[in-house]
């Protein structure tokens, strides 16, 4: 079964005009039990947006602790992790229910949270109290906070499980976690203001990007082993990028690394191989994040400076369209279909969806800006989750 949804979209023409086109869509009818989200944090009204990615409408909206900042989900159960740094806590969300379940405590000003690929734990760098809280996420409760540098902005749990990669961004280092013994194994130092950071699909390797030098680190990562023998983690290169690097994409095939240069108005690619900048391309003005389709084949970056969302074509190795969307565009996500891309408009308070599309005749253009959501007062994170009810009901 599949079901028909009439949608309205905008079609730019030449000249600045445009027209409203009506179109039948074809969606995929899952059942009744199937469920597609995205969650929105809005940093300055304490909630969560729930869009309906079925629809593209609005299905709610969840009020969270003080300031939401990163947002993650459970891949291996039906549960989304909000951080929140002013009241220095994190919010379970029940994805079933569309609900705070639970709250659980961590240290001074956490912004990101990420997620074991198994889903028993996250981590969650605590900026203002120079540490990680771990947390297990079957029970709901913190069973450890580990030390590490100054002003750690990213904690990133590598595939495997076995190691977390922290950024300490006051005093430009780099901590190494041993994920099993809780305790950090290795300290380096790197390049200044050590931010994003992207951890290949193997787990041997780290990339950092470092926003204050222009740099992106790569460094090996020891196999996750408490064997004294063991190859030590280590910096393996600073490679130099276009200026101010303030986020990384991983090529879903880790062949790859694109960085955003804000400063620069570029991205920057990364051969992770052999630790080489391949080639760079001007992208648009202040691009802050940009994501990857799950075939390897195009990248999406929104431009902060310039109201829109740029589609880069990386077999071809150039941009082929450019789309205007909301004001301050930043956080990026794709639907599981990867026919849409969700835009985070953080000065407007709304999410624009770009289609991707079967060009037609009367659509001269592959991509169209299909509708804007409106959110909350200053949407900083996104994630997507599709998912089917469980069928039994929560206690």
């Amino acid at each position: 079964m599949r079901k028909l949804l009439t949608i309205i979209v905008l079609i730019p023409l030449l000249g600045g005009l445009g027209w409203w086109y009506l179109r039948e869509q074809d969606l995929p009818d899952y059942g009744p039990a199937y469920r597609e989200y995205a969650y929105v944090t809005n940093g300055k009204s304490n909630t969560v947006s729930v869009i309906d990615l079925r629809t593209f409408e609005p299905a709610k909206t969840i009020a969270v602790g003080a300031e939401p900042t990163g947002v993650a989900a459970n891949g291996k159960k039906n549960e989304i992790y909000v951080v929140n740094s002013e009241s220095n806590n994190v919010s379970v969300i029940d994805a079933e229910k569309n609900a705070v379940v639970a709250t659980i405590g961590v240290h001074g000003r956490p912004y990101f949270i990420d997620v074991s690929e198994d889903g028993k734990r996250a981590y969650v760098a605590n900026s203002g109290s120079a540490n990680v809280s771990v947390i297990n996420l079957d029970k709901r409760v913190v069973i450890g906070n580990v030390r590490v540098g100054t002003a750690p902005g990213l904690a990133r749990v590598s595939p495997d499980g076995a190691t977390v990669v922290v950024s300490n961004r006051g005093d430009n280092t780099v901590s190494v976690i041993d994920a099993k013994l809780l305790r950090v194994r290795s300290t380096l130092p790197v390049c200044r203001q050590p931010e994003d950071i992207a951890i290949l699909p193997d787990s041997s390797k780290a990339f950092v990007a470092c926003s204050g030098s222009s740099q992106v680190a790569s460094i090996a990562l020891a196999p996750g082993t408490t064997n004294s023998e063991a190859t030590s983690d280590r910096v393996l290169a600073l490679l130099d990028v276009g200026r101010t690097p303030v986020s990384l994409a991983l090529k879903p095939d880790g062949g790859e690394l694109i960085v955003c240069d804000f400063d620069s108005d570029s991205i920057s690619i990364i051969e992770t191989g052999n630790d080489e900048v391949g080639s760079s391309a001007l992208i648009g003005q202040h691009p802050t994040h940009a994501v990857v389709t799950l075939d390897n084949s195009r990248l999406y970056a929104s431009n902060f400076g310039s109201d829109s969302v740029a589609v880069y074509d990386i077999d071809v190795g150039r941009r082929i369209a450019t789309m205007a969307v909301g004001s301050r565009p930043d956080g990026l996500a794709l639907s599981p279909d990867q026919r849409y891309v969700l835009v985070l408009d953080t000065q407007a308070g709304d999410v624009s969806v770009i289609q991707k599309r079967t060009p037609r005749k009367l659509e001269p253009t592959e991509y169209s800006l299909m509708t804007m959501i409106p959110v909350g007062v200053q949407p900083n994170g996104i994630v997507v989750k599709a998912f089917m009810i469980s069928g039994q009901k929560k206690k």
